[in-house]
């Protein structure tokens, strides 16, 4: 991770929540609140360069759309960028949520970025507590924008500066009031930037010590990630891009060998959405762009 990619796939993924939010309906996952953390120089900047990009995702659409940017924007976004960020975290958040109503005290967001989940839920302020762990860079960025546009952090958010992708420290955790509590983890958009040794290494991290319940929900590639093309390309499109920014995808699974990671570290698959489950739960009947991404699956984990 080169020292201001991070702030760009975080300013990105802000963007492609934004938009979902102003734009588009139904909502599958409504941050209306990234907008305030992204300035109109930059919202203006980043939907710049997707529209002049259009050629390099489809130049079919390019050309029938050539006299109307804002629907060439719209298709970029709604096939290219947000399908996987939004219904990740529309599932993500609906776990967590229930297993607040179970007893788990303390979240942990793992590559945190610009998330708004802790300014979204004030009425949780006194019965959970939000670590947001993400590069030091990142979060140095993300509290700038939460003073420009004077949000204040909730007191039950904690900041926990690391790249944990390098080397996991729960000691830090500890430092910023982290206890031996039933705990829920995120890991989102992360899994495919790590080898599968680096996965497992991280679970087995974050599952040591931890109480029996606790558990983690995150995203993962299957087998036919760098042989699918995918719609209009975007499977194809989307490793390569990662591949030009430096941060290149590292990892893909068969579901039996997620399965057995996830048994080495002591935990069951709770539950486990594959594309064609996530397209039918968030994607149903919508007359947009919008469907699940090929080849990304979602998991829910307990710790037995």
């Amino acid at each position: 991770m080169k020292q201001n990619e991070s702030s760009l796939t975080s300013l990105v993924s802000a963007f492609g929540r934004a938009f979902h939010s102003k734009y588009d309906t139904p909502k599958i996952f409504d941050d209306f609140i990234a907008k305030d953390l992204i300035s109109e120089e930059e919202f203006s900047a980043i939907s710049k360069n997707m529209i002049d990009g259009i050629q390099f995702f489809n130049k079919d659409i390019g050309h029938k759309f050539k006299d109307n940017p804002k629907e060439i924007l719209k298709w970029i976004t709604q096939v290219q960028l947000s399908p996987t960020p939004l219904a990740r975290s529309a599932y993500c958040e609906k776990v967590l949520l229930n297993e607040v109503n179970l007893g788990v005290e303390q979240y942990v967001i793992l590559g945190a970025g610009l998330d708004t989940f802790g300014f979204r839920y004030p009425e949780l302020n006194n019965r959970l507590k939000i670590f947001e762990i993400d590069h030091p860079a990142t979060q140095e960025l993300k509290k700038k924008k939460l003073k420009d546009a004077k949000l204040n952090i909730p007191k039950n958010l904690r900041f926990v500066s690391m790249d944990f992708t390098n080397k996991f420290s729960k000691q830090d955790l500890i430092d910023k009031g982290f206890n031996n509590k039933k705990t829920f983890f995120s890991l989102l958009g992360v899994s495919y930037y790590l080898t599968k040794e680096e996965n497992e290494s991280l679970i087995k991290d974050l599952f040591t010590s931890i109480p029996s319940g606790s558990s983690i929900v995150f995203d993962f590639a299957d087998e036919k990630l760098f042989e699918e093309n995918g719609m209009s390309n975007r499977v194809e499109n989307m490793v390569k891009m990662a591949l030009a920014s430096g941060e290149p995808m590292k990892s893909s699974f068969t579901y039996n060998e997620i399965e057995s990671m996830l048994e080495r570290s002591g935990l069951l698959i709770y539950e486990h959405l594959p594309p064609n489950s996530i397209n039918e739960i968030f994607f149903r009947n919508r007359n947009d762009y919008l469907s699940a991404f090929e080849t990304i699956h979602f998991i829910h984990a307990v710790k037995k």
